[in-house]
């Protein structure tokens, strides 16, 4: 297919004009953050596209941003070159002598994109990185340890984790302890993060360890700053999935002064039985939300109470017992379908930070799945009087379509660009889940579940989980035309949604190790899974199925079958990359 360019996704002769109302005013700061989002987003993986790809058209492109902004444009690359470490990297190079230091930064942040999930012999994303994560520039810093994090995430290499001079761990480990004027909250909580991100699931006491330790050298106006929290995601990254050996951690960050202990300990514990499905942990977490607080006795400068002041330092930990719910149930289909309904009482009785947090709960119950159920909730709570509400909700909207096309969504989210065109920041959140929505141009999808959805995959499952987290402090971290690149976490969670065949290359050399396969088309039949579990006999395993071609795209809940006894599979799950050989015992025609 043809590169397409946000506006070819935008369609916005297709919104609704206002004769005799304010022109939606397409030149700011904020619209340039989002085309940038959305042309990596649509044209992901695919290594072209109209803007970033062509040298004249791209300087033009990034400089009509300002600083972070050009960082997050350039940063781009890495999604449309996703996957292909050697043309990738290379295009990425011609940007890393530049003279302007957003434009490297963002050439870093890139390459960490191109190599995540990738193992190459030559491993350049280390040699890239390393050399700027102690740099004098605040911003290129930032690029190379994120790049790391990104680069490594989920990676258990001995070249990575080895603690001695060169490791990644190592380089990051020293970024946490330096005490420096160079070393402020934003680098070492985006060290955190990455460590989190590398570590993922491994329940790795030195990592939680040193991260424990920094946050405890912390005063507590020190942990006021947003970003300190990020380094609490970075242990609780570590945990995921780990269940009971997360207990002393959590016990140990109750030690935190609050309200931030308190935080901590749900965040680590959230993320500990992530996928499980733990009705008594769920339980508990509706507890932390059903409790109270009442409104500290400030006053405003008349000398009358101020009614604005809701204890908003405890709501993080209710916000983050909401997106807990999400995180737990998300594993199998009673357990959504109850939550979905806990979320619909949460947000008609909750505080303001419970309903703040409720539709990205509801995003990542069914990410990349948009019922129609879901997608009208979401709709309903993106017209919200509440801006973060509604802001939350747009951002939720991305998640559950993204990669499908969905028409409805699709119709849906220009009517909103038409309700918030005076509104800059909601225009932008709409705009990136149009992005989300045409993801890899609907050949790619967010959804972490592998093997017929019985396996979870940790790093996917972390990076959709870390950026609703950093959506819980919208106005501190992802509004903020600072923060912003930390949307570009959800790479780590991209998958291709298509099933591709393929057979061993008999007339490949010898010597050709790395290439002795080939792409085969086969006939499948693809339809709706069916639950046969515990049923006698051979059960139909799908339903309502229609024959196709490979390569072919499977939707959320489909499942496909050989629709030929010619070929075997070599796995009894027909997703991704499928090895075929031929059957011995097939029936010529």
């Amino acid at each position: 297919m043809e590169p397409k360019t946000p506006e070819g996704i935008y369609k916005t002769h297709l919104e609704q004009s206002r004769p005799f109302g304010t022109g939606i005013n397409n030149d700011n700061s904020r619209m340039h953050i989002a085309a940038s989002f959305v042309n990596g987003l649509v044209n992901c993986g695919f290594g072209v596209d109209k803007i970033v790809t062509d040298p004249d058209t791209a300087n033009r492109f990034f400089y009509k941003n300002r600083d972070m902004g050009v960082f997050t444009a350039v940063a781009s690359l890495g999604l449309i070159h996703r996957w292909d470490v050697e043309g990738g990297i290379g295009q990425c190079d011609t940007y890393l002598y530049h003279t302007d230091e957003y434009v490297r930064a963002g050439a870093l942040l890139a390459i960490g994109i191109i190599s995540a999930g990738v193992q190459d012999p030559c491993d350049p994303a280390s040699a890239l990185l390393v050399d700027n994560v102690h740099s004098e520039r605040l911003c290129v810093r930032i690029g190379s340890i994120l790049g790391l994090g990104f680069a490594y995430a989920n990676s258990k290499r001995q070249t990575v984790i080895r603690d001695e001079s060169g490791g990644v761990i190592y380089e990051l480990k020293r970024v946490l302890s330096d005490a420096g004027t160079t070393a402020n909250a934003e680098i070492k909580g985006i060290s955190g993060l990455s460590l989190g991100l590398i570590r993922v699931g491994t329940a790795d006491p030195e990592v939680a360890n040193d991260l424990l330790a920094m946050l405890m050298e912390r005063t507590e106006v020190d942990l006021q700053n947003h970003n300190w929290d990020f380094a609490a995601l970075g242990i609780a990254l570590v945990f995921l999935g780990t269940e009971a050996k997360s207990e002393v951690i959590v016990e140990s960050c109750r030690a935190f002064p609050e309200p931030f202990g308190s935080m901590v300990a749900t965040l680590i514990d959230v993320c500990a039985y992530a996928g499980t499905g733990n009705v008594l942990k769920i339980q508990n977490l509706l507890y932390i939300c059903s409790e109270h607080f009442e409104p500290e006795e400030t006053t405003t400068k008349k000398g009358k109470r101020d009614p604005n002041n809701t204890r908003a330092e405890f709501s993080l930990q209710q916000a983050v017992a909401v997106l807990g719910i999400g995180l737990i149930a998300m594993g199998e289909e009673i357990g959504s379908q109850m939550a979905h309904r806990m979320f619909n009482h949460l947000m008609r009785y909750g505080e303001p930070g419970i309903r703040r947090a409720v539709p990205l709960g509801l995003a990542l119950l069914s990410v990349s799945n948009p019922q129609l159920s879901v997608l009208e909730t979401l709709s309903k709570y993106s017209h919200d009087s509440d801006p973060e509400t509604a802001h939350n909700a747009i951002f939720a909207l991305g998640l559950v379509g993204a990669g499908t096309n969905n028409a409805r969504l699709v119709a849906m989210l220009r009517q909103l660009a038409t309700y918030h065109h005076k509104d800059a920041t909601s225009l932008m959140l709409v705009r990136l889940a149009q992005g989300l929505t045409h993801l890899g141009k609907g050949t790619m999808t967010l959804n972490p579940f592998h093997s017929d959805r019985q396996i979870a995959s940790p790093v996917s499952v972390g990076a959709l989980f870390a950026v609703c987290f950093a959506f819980l402090s919208g106005n501190s971290f992802i509004l903020s035309n600072q923060q912003n690149y930390l949307i570009y976490t959800l790479t780590l969670a991209i998958q291709p949604r298509m099933l591709i065949t393929l057979v061993e290359d008999v007339d490949a050399p010898e010597t050709d190790t790395g290439n002795r396969l080939k792409q085969i088309n086969v006939p499948v039949r693809v339809g709706q899974a069916v639950d046969t579990v515990a049923q006698a006999g051979k059960p139909k395993t799908i339903t309502g199925f229609q024959t196709h071609t490979t390569p072919v795209l499977l939707a959320h809940g489909e499942r496909a079958e050989l629709a030929t006894d010619e070929y075997v599979a070599l796995t009894p799950y027909l997703e991704g990359l499928v090895i075929l050989r031929k059957n011995p015992d097939a029936v010529s025609a």
